[in-house]
């Protein structure tokens, strides 16, 4: 009986190699670099020693930068729950609407929708300053033209508006990806189903929510992931609008922006790279908690249904 020797499966090792080179270089190696570099400080000479855990209590329990930390913390749980309680709802209603049969114009509906996705958020960020400014905006004069100017505000320059507004403008911005994202999931809905569902009389209503709302959850989880993930990470509207001090008042300020003026320095704030090495951190060390969180309590005990 001959026994065939088996080859190393180099093919294999030829076809990841070039992904594992690039992923390794360009994301593992700085995210332990990163890690590393928050328990060291530097002189001014630039020579740096180590701290242990010396940096992370500084940025939690210090007077000087705790209370700074725990504002930019909240203003982000603040807005990922502006995108959790309109973004996710609004692109699942329209994902529902544009999965129905017979919606004339559902295709340009979809990609007027998607379009501002597409574009640079320091564009975006650009056209509603100048919709939004009391000064030279329109958004004031489209607001008495409908009978509604007296409800118009500076509100990028309030401390009570400044974040709600930005959160509406990326709400506007991202609310297609969830809408593409949960509309493909309804396609996959068996029609069978459905039909099935129809022949014994239940209504339209009764069949989204006992029979394709059950068949999408897991889409709605992966949405949910993504738009934490999205969120925790967020800078680049925060800088566009408001700049690295993310005013008024700091009320706009975000992990992301807080993050830049520690490592970077902004005005009279000196950057630090191991300061900011441990903000950022703490950033991730945020959403592996919240992500891990949602596998072991959400996600493992939603029902998967054989479509």
């Amino acid at each position: 009986m001959n026994l065939q020797k088996k080859t190393f499966p180099w093919h294999i090792v030829v076809f990841l190699a070039p992904a594992v080179i690039i992923y390794s270089l360009f994301s593992a190696l700085p995210l332990l670099d990163t890690l590393r570099l928050g328990f060291y400080t530097s002189n001014d000479a630039g020579v740096h020693s180590f701290v242990g855990l010396d940096n992370y209590r500084t940025i939690l329990f210090d007077s000087d930068w705790s209370k700074a930390f725990w504002n930019a913390m909240l203003n982000n749980v603040k807005f990922f729950a502006i995108h959790m309680l309109l973004q996710n709802p609004i692109g699942l209603l329209l994902a529902t609407l544009f999965s129905l049969k017979g919606l004339r114009g559902a295709r340009t509906y979809r990609t007027l929708i998607f379009l501002p996705t597409l574009l640079s958020v320091v564009i975006i960020g650009f056209i509603w300053q100048l919709i939004l400014s009391p000064l030279w905006g329109v958004g004031e004069g489209l607001m008495n033209h409908v009978g509604l100017g007296d409800y118009f505000a500076p509100w990028l320059g309030q401390e009570s508006t400044a974040l709600l507004t930005l959160g509406l403008v990326s709400v506007w911005q991202y609310v297609g990806i969830p809408m593409m994202l949960i509309y493909a999931a309804l396609l996959a809905v068996p029609e069978e189903v459905l039909e099935a569902a129809y022949a014994e009389g239940a209504s339209s209503f009764r069949i989204f929510w006992q029979i394709k709302l059950p068949l999408i959850l897991p889409t709605l989880g992966l949405v949910t992931i993504l738009t934490f993930v999205a969120n925790f990470n967020a800078f680049d509207l925060i800088y566009s609008v408001k700049g690295a001090l993310a005013g008024p008042n700091y009320s706009t300020d975000i992990l992301g922006t807080f993050f830049y003026r520690t490592f970077f320095g902004y005005q009279a704030q000196i950057g630090s790279p191991t300061m900011g090495a441990a903000v950022a951190t703490l950033m991730f060390l945020v959403i592996l908690l919240g992500v891990a969180s949602y596998f072991y309590f959400v996600q493992r005990k939603l029902t998967r249904y054989e479509l």
